[in-house]
């Protein structure tokens, strides 16, 4: 029996995020949260992936709408955000504090958590770019919160996979995203690390 037969009701996962999460410049059916769910679905995976992903949004932005993106009965929230703090110098500090506050909300809540990492852009120099690193790493290390250090991890600054921007990915980066980005949602819901995905697999022979 496979672990979405096995499973009364789909698990449910929200990707909560910004434009990198949103799918901006691609249609929705390359948006990651789609081709996720799909990946995951070929797994045996029961899931349902909803996209609360908005273009522009920073780590504040997205901590103001949590409440209502977020419903009561998802299981677990794929965190993407900073990417647009970091592109406006928004002070490393106010980021941290958006970001603990979200990731605080969710595991009060009983939800486990991804956080995609972000690194800020060079020019930005080497004390900005090692304080806005940190926010994630201590994010990472909390009980329920697995780390994902870079989202855009085999895509950054490769030509072939980003958009003319140079932001934003093209289907095919988004394709090595999910590539990169699936073992590590399967481990969360084969570990244990998702309660209602462990008690489906005690019955599994």
């Amino acid at each position: 029996m496979s672990i979405g037969q096995a499973l009364a009701k789909p698990i449910k996962i929200v990707a909560f995020g910004d434009s990198l999460t949103a799918g901006y410049g691609l249609a929705t059916e390359h948006s990651y949260p789609v081709k996720l769910q799909a990946a995951l679905k070929a797994k045996g995976f029961d899931v349902e992936i909803t996209n609360a992903g908005v273009s522009g949004d920073t780590a504040s932005g997205g901590l103001a709408r949590l409440d209502w993106a977020v419903a009561d009965d998802v299981d677990l929230v794929i965190v993407e955000l900073g990417a647009n703090d970091a592109l406006r110098g928004i002070d490393p500090a106010v980021t941290r504090k958006a970001l603990t506050a979200i990731v605080s909300k969710l595991r009060r809540t009983g939800k486990k958590v991804l956080l995609a990492g972000m690194l800020a852009p060079p020019n930005l120099g080497p004390k900005y770019g090692a304080q806005f690193k940190a926010i994630y790493k201590d994010l990472g290390k909390w009980d329920g919160v697995t780390l994902y250090p870079f989202f855009l991890a085999g895509v950054a600054a490769q030509p072939g996979l980003n958009q003319p921007d140079g932001l934003h990915p093209t289907a095919k980066g988004v394709d090595e995203i999910v590539r990169r980005l699936l073992p590590v949602v399967e481990k969360i819901l084969n570990s244990g690390s998702c309660s209602r995905c462990a008690q489906s697999l005690q019955g599994i022979n």
